[in-house]
Protein backbone atom coordinates (compact mmCIF):
# COMPACT_ATOMS: atom_id res chain seq x y z
CA UNK A 1 0.00 0.00 0.00
CA UNK A 2 1.08 3.59 -0.83
CA UNK A 3 2.23 5.44 2.31
CA UNK A 4 -0.04 8.06 2.38
CA UNK A 5 -3.21 5.34 2.60
CA UNK A 6 -1.45 4.45 5.89
CA UNK A 7 -1.27 7.51 6.91
CA UNK A 8 -4.96 8.47 6.12
CA UNK A 9 -5.85 5.20 7.79
CA UNK A 10 -4.01 6.18 10.77
CA UNK A 11 -5.53 9.54 11.36
CA UNK A 12 -8.98 8.25 11.16
CA UNK A 13 -8.10 5.51 13.36
CA UNK A 14 -6.95 8.79 16.07
CA UNK A 15 -9.83 10.87 15.60
CA UNK A 16 -12.38 7.62 16.27
CA UNK A 17 -10.23 7.36 19.18
CA UNK A 18 -10.33 10.60 20.12
CA UNK A 19 -14.37 11.24 19.70
CA UNK A 20 -14.31 8.11 22.05
CA UNK A 21 -12.54 9.47 24.53
CA UNK A 22 -14.28 12.76 24.50
CA UNK A 23 -17.80 11.24 24.69
CA UNK A 24 -16.39 9.14 28.26
CA UNK A 25 -14.66 12.69 29.11
CA UNK A 26 -18.23 14.13 29.09
CA UNK A 27 -20.09 10.62 30.21
CA UNK A 28 -17.55 11.44 33.24
CA UNK A 29 -18.12 14.88 33.92
CA UNK A 30 -22.25 14.40 33.62
CA UNK A 31 -21.31 11.38 36.59
CA UNK A 32 -20.33 13.96 38.68
CA UNK A 33 -23.49 14.74 40.23
CA UNK A 34 -22.66 11.54 42.55
CA UNK A 35 -20.08 13.56 43.84
CA UNK A 36 -22.76 15.37 46.24
CA UNK A 37 -24.20 11.76 46.67
CA UNK A 38 -22.75 11.40 50.85
CA UNK A 39 -23.10 7.48 50.31
CA UNK A 40 -20.80 7.40 47.29
CA UNK A 41 -17.26 6.52 49.34
CA UNK A 42 -14.59 9.05 49.10
CA UNK A 43 -12.59 6.10 46.74
CA UNK A 44 -15.12 6.68 44.24
CA UNK A 45 -15.29 10.47 44.37
CA UNK A 46 -11.20 10.37 44.16
CA UNK A 47 -10.99 7.95 41.32
CA UNK A 48 -13.86 10.41 39.31
CA UNK A 49 -10.86 13.35 39.50
CA UNK A 50 -7.96 11.22 38.81
CA UNK A 51 -9.56 10.14 35.56
CA UNK A 52 -10.29 13.96 34.43
CA UNK A 53 -6.50 14.87 35.80
CA UNK A 54 -5.20 11.92 33.49
CA UNK A 55 -7.32 12.12 30.43
CA UNK A 56 -6.79 15.81 30.01
CA UNK A 57 -2.85 15.99 31.02
CA UNK A 58 0.21 15.65 28.50
CA UNK A 59 1.52 12.74 30.25
CA UNK A 60 -0.04 9.02 29.01
CA UNK A 61 0.84 5.48 29.99
CA UNK A 62 0.99 5.07 26.12
CA UNK A 63 1.67 8.05 23.69
CA UNK A 64 -1.12 10.61 22.63
CA UNK A 65 -1.64 9.60 19.17
CA UNK A 66 -3.30 6.05 20.72
CA UNK A 67 -5.73 6.99 23.40
CA UNK A 68 -6.45 3.61 24.32
CA UNK A 69 -5.02 4.39 28.20
CA UNK A 70 -7.14 7.58 28.16
CA UNK A 71 -10.33 5.50 27.30
CA UNK A 72 -9.77 2.55 29.79
CA UNK A 73 -8.95 4.97 32.71
CA UNK A 74 -12.43 6.53 32.26
CA UNK A 75 -14.00 3.64 31.27
CA UNK A 76 -12.93 1.95 34.88
CA UNK A 77 -13.62 5.84 36.50
CA UNK A 78 -17.69 5.38 35.21
CA UNK A 79 -17.63 1.73 36.71
CA UNK A 80 -16.72 2.76 39.81
CA UNK A 81 -18.72 5.49 39.98
CA UNK A 82 -21.94 3.43 38.83
CA UNK A 83 -21.05 0.42 41.47
CA UNK A 84 -20.65 2.79 44.37
CA UNK A 85 -23.74 4.80 43.43
CA UNK A 86 -25.56 1.53 43.28
CA UNK A 87 -24.49 0.42 46.46
CA UNK A 88 -25.20 3.70 48.30
CA UNK A 89 -28.70 3.31 46.45
CA UNK A 90 -28.24 6.83 44.12
CA UNK A 91 -31.02 7.10 41.82
CA UNK A 92 -30.55 5.05 38.88
CA UNK A 93 -31.67 8.39 36.48
CA UNK A 94 -28.16 10.19 37.75
CA UNK A 95 -25.96 7.35 36.49
CA UNK A 96 -24.36 7.18 33.77
CA UNK A 97 -25.82 4.57 30.85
Amino acid sequence: MDNSLWLVVAAVVALVMAGYAAVLLVRVFRARRLLLDAGVPLRSKALFWAAVVYTVSPIDLIPDPVYLDDIGVLLVALRALHTAAARSGADREELPG
